[in-house]
């Protein structure tokens, strides 16, 4: 390897500098306050687990994206989480195992094998929450609602929230007794929201005329507010996990109002087909072309160690969340403190740091150049006394 090549990092690897790492950091300790605030305990999981526990049950959808390696103690296969929610599951039902309903939220790397988008990064910084235990619809507008003030600390505004329900497409599809073949035909179908090909499909595929029509009007369920009531009368006798799922739809969207937000539902939408069982969310903003965080409820994440609870939560690139909120680094300038031998100017440092300023001491014979130290003002002696200047 070439000296110049010792600098490069891996595609899709990247790192945080000071300035930027500021900010991420501040971002993480005031989220992760905000979820404390609301009854939400912090879990720090393992960067790694044997692969049994990470991609058992609903982590079976993150195998294509795990890193593996051989543990050198038992030579049994270990990989490195790609996500947090399978492990914070193992924690609540076997490390935990309370008897209420467990909130947590945590803050952690995760690496992909592959990138989710194109130029995204294959580690980021995953946070959000977890709540276990709890399957009532209250449950689903706390996280959401958790979820909304998570974007409202990182300063994002105009926000539009995509909402969802799978209950609305695996009922329907559910009705016509596919092969798995065929259902995951129909699910592409309905993804793309190719109409005419959808169409043709069905007048091949579904023999029920009735569940045909209830079909073929889902790719237009899409748009504001509204869309409930239209689906109330297009779905109109579909069966009862359908029109459950419409009313719980309407409940969220009722709950939001306060938030004044846009509201975007899309009921042929299927996120996580095969991993979340409820309600998806999604926060969009204006000018950035994916997701800035989502989540969902996915009642079966914990069958795989045994003890089943109900679930729902959220994540959030925690790099994302800086990238798209003010770009400022306002109070992290500091004052300079110029080399001396004098116990008196030390003691007015540690009073500078005491009340949380940044104070940066200088260095016998030191060049000094305040824009790499990122200071905008310096201590100077005036008569017996330190006290604090501006640089200007």
């Amino acid at each position: 390897m070439l000296n110049v090549d010792r600098w490069l990092l891996p595609d899709g690897i990247d790192e945080v500098l000071p300035e930027r790492a500021y900010l991420v950091e501040k971002m993480r300790r005031e989220i992760l306050d905000l979820y404390h605030s609301w009854g939400y305990d912090i879990v720090i999981p393992p960067l790694v687990e044997y692969t049994e526990s990470l991609l058992s049950g609903s982590g079976q959808d993150l195998d294509l994206m795990t890193f593996r390696l051989t543990d050198q103690l038992s030579g049994r296969l270990m990989g490195v989480r790609a996500d947090i929610t399978p492990q914070v599951a193992r924690m609540d039902a076997h490390s935990v195992n309370l008897s209420i309903p467990g909130r947590f939220c945590y803050a952690g790397t995760v690496l992909h094998t592959r990138p989710r988008g194109p130029l995204e990064s294959r580690s980021p910084i995953s946070i959000g929450v977890e709540l276990f235990g709890e399957s009532s619809i209250s449950a689903d507008i706390e996280v959401i609602e958790l979820f909304l003030n998570t974007l409202s600390v990182a300063e994002i505004g105009n926000i539009s929230l995509d909402l969802g329900h799978v209950d609305i497409v695996r009922g329907l599809i559910g009705e016509a007794n596919l092969s798995s073949d065929l259902e995951a035909e129909i699910f592409d179908l309905l993804q793309r929201k190719a109409k005419t090909e959808l169409g043709l499909w069905i007048s091949e595929n579904i023999q029920n005329e009735q569940l045909s029509e209830w079909l073929i009007n889902l790719p237009q369920l899409t748009g504001g507010i509204e869309v409930i009531e239209t689906a109330k009368t297009l779905l109109h006798g579909a069966p009862a996990a359908v029109i459950n799922a419409i009313d719980q739809l309407e409940i969220i969207v009722d709950a939001l109002d306060a938030f004044n937000l846009n509201i975007h539902l899309d009921l042929s939408g299927m996120p996580g087909y095969h991993y979340h069982t409820g309600i998806v969310f999604a926060a969009y903003v204006q000018g950035y072309g994916k997701a800035l965080g989502n989540g969902g409820r996915y009642d079966h994440v914990g069958e795989a160690f045994g003890r089943s609870r109900p679930a729902t939560g959220f994540a959030f690139d925690l790099k994302t969340l800086v990238s798209q909120g003010p770009c400022s680094q306002s109070g992290s300038l500091g004052i300079f403190a110029p080399f001396t031998l004098d116990s008196s100017r030390r003691e007015k440092v540690k009073s500078l740091r005491n009340e949380g300023l940044r104070v940066v001491e200088g260095f016998e014979n030191q060049v000094v150049n305040y824009d790499e130290l990122k200071c905008d003002r310096h201590l100077v002696k005036i008569g017996e006394k330190y006290i604090v200047e501006s640089l200007s």
